[in-house]
């Protein structure tokens, strides 16, 4: 994405060299920094290669982050 079509800080993301969903947070730099569905640690993505999460890549990422969450509780 260039910069002036950056998406808004919180929206969801697909990159496609993790191959994971991320929520965008902000450009440092030549990288997009996003952050995982549910939290964890930041990484960084060539923002000429990220784009908007289709709805459903939005629900799997969703559903990973609920998993997770309710693997920690038990």
């Amino acid at each position: 994405m260039e910069a002036e079509t950056a998406p808004e800080p919180g929206a969801l993301v697909y990159d496609p060299v993790a191959r994971r969903v991320g929520e965008y947070r902000d450009t440092t730099g030549p990288y997009a920094m996003l952050r995982p569905v549910g939290g964890g640690r930041e990484w960084q993505a060539d923002p000429a290669r990220i784009r908007p999460a289709t709805a459903e890549e939005r629900l799997a990422a969703a559903l990973r982050a609920a998993n997770t969450r309710s693997e920690r509780a038990l």
